[in-house]
């Protein structure tokens, strides 16, 4: 499966989910995730999406790190099989 129909699959499980999947786009900011998602109750993260397989880059990793340390979850997405419990852990936080 390549990495736009894994995103595809992720915009539409959050949207059956009551929530919104944005494109996340930092102009002068590069390695940001490739989506942000917003849930029900104020809840939020950010998500590189992947082939499978495929590894974040180097300047992703810092950009993660960085979220993860503001308290942000982020996920990195490389197979359809995991949009659930991705979900599953936004919604419970």
């Amino acid at each position: 499966m390549r990495e736009n129909e894994i995103e595809a699959k992720l915009v539409k499980a959050v949207k059956a989910h009551g929530g919104v999947c944005w494109k996340f786009v930092s102009p002068g900011t590069a390695g940001v995730p490739d989506r942000i998602v917003l849930m029900p109750s104020g809840r939020i993260a950010f998500v590189e999406v992947k082939a499978p397989g495929e590894k974040s880059r180097p300047l992703q990793r810092v950009r993660i790190k960085l979220l993860r340390r503001l308290g942000f979850k982020v996920y990195v997405l490389d197979g359809a099989e995991q949009i659930g419990g991705i979900i599953d852990e936004i919604q419970s936080a």
